[in-house]
């Protein structure tokens, strides 16, 4: 029997325009998907894309459907790696199968995974591109959170960190350019970068430029982003980085990430979790890989004004295990 797949197309608002290197975003476009099989158990997930990929709810959903024949009672996640390639439309897939499997056999998604029971993580919360007065304001509302993300682009970054530091003396902070740097920019604020007590720096230079790194002798970690998807893209990046982002989106799933996880360290590289925003639907399936993340990152329904029924749980910074009522 084919499982019956239905997709939805969301949109949800967020709090206040989130401004990127790359971009602005008022609201998020998702799909929502639903695998159901003959007796009517249901597994749910979402996938917002790849937008810098050209990724849309409507290609999502077109690759859904293309395939939506050869989904069969007995599809694996490995099964989804051979029908469709990384990105959303494979994470939704992937992410509603892992949801499908645990409401038929009553076995948790981490147990099936042969994962220790998930424990509470420290989630970074972010604080996007604006004005110093902006990021002030943002910063002040962010008092007491352990771990800050702070977007910068080619011109609005050390000023903005200044401030950030400002308001928040003791918070843990990472750096995100987001592909908008040179390695002559990344090497003259290095010092700075470092004297602020910045742990982290992610995607300085554009995809495709990352060998240029590989010269640098950075005393803060440099992490992949945009140049990292899935596990065949880790040995081009060995010598530039120390650290790689892994979110469902790009890699295509839970499946896929728990793998990368596993090839990344045997690389020697740090883990940090990601993600392209999204509801909890959303953040639930990456919590099981932020079990082994250095840093984690799963602040999208925070920026957002609502959020799924059975959301996860936020507090000072701290996500709590989703409830299997929501996925998994």
């Amino acid at each position: 029997m084919t499982l019956r797949v239905d997709i939805t197309v969301e949109r949800w608002p967020l709090r206040e325009p989130f401004e990127i290197a790359r971009a602005v975003m008022h609201d998020l476009p998702l799909i929502g998907i639903t695998l159901t099989d003959r007796y009517g158990y249901a597994g749910r997930a979402e996938a917002a894309g790849v937008d810098y990929d050209g990724e849309t709810p409507a290609t999502m959903s077109a690759q859904i459907d293309a395939v939506a024949a050869q989904l069969h009672d007995d599809l694996r996640g490995v099964d989804l790696l051979r029908l469709l390639p990384a990105g959303g439309a494979r994470n939704a897939l992937d992410c509603a199968l892992w949801d499908l499997r645990a409401k038929q056999s009553g076995i948790p998604a981490w147990a099936s995974a042969g994962l220790p029971e998930p424990k509470a993580v420290i989630t970074a919360f972010t604080l996007g591109l604006g004005s110093p007065e902006d990021v002030r304001r943002r910063a002040r509302a962010a008092r007491g959170l352990p771990l800050i993300k702070l977007k910068v682009d080619a011109h609005r970054h050390l000023e903005l960190l200044r401030v950030v530091r400002e308001e928040l003396p003791d918070a843990r902070i990472v750096v995100d350019a987001n592909q908008a740097w040179t390695v002559s920019l990344l090497d003259d604020l290095m010092p700075d970068l470092f004297a602020a007590g910045v742990e982290l720096i992610e995607q300085p230079l554009p995809r495709g430029a990352d060998e240029a790194l590989s010269l640098l002798q950075s005393p803060i970690p440099l992490c992949a982003d945009e140049s990292v998807t899935d596990r065949a893209s880790l040995p081009a990046l060995q010598c530039s980085y120390q650290a790689v982002n892994i979110k469902l989106d790009k890699c295509g799933g839970l499946t896929e990430a728990l793998a990368l996880v596993g090839e990344a360290r045997a690389r020697g590289f740090h883990i940090m979790v990601g993600n392209m925003c999204g509801t909890s639907l959303g953040m639930a399936p990456a919590f099981l890989v932020a079990q082994a993340a250095r840093w984690a990152d799963l602040d999208g329904p925070l920026l957002q004004v609502a959020d799924r029924t059975h959301a996860m749980t936020f507090s000072q910074g701290v996500v709590q295990p989703p409830h299997p009522a929501l996925w998994g």
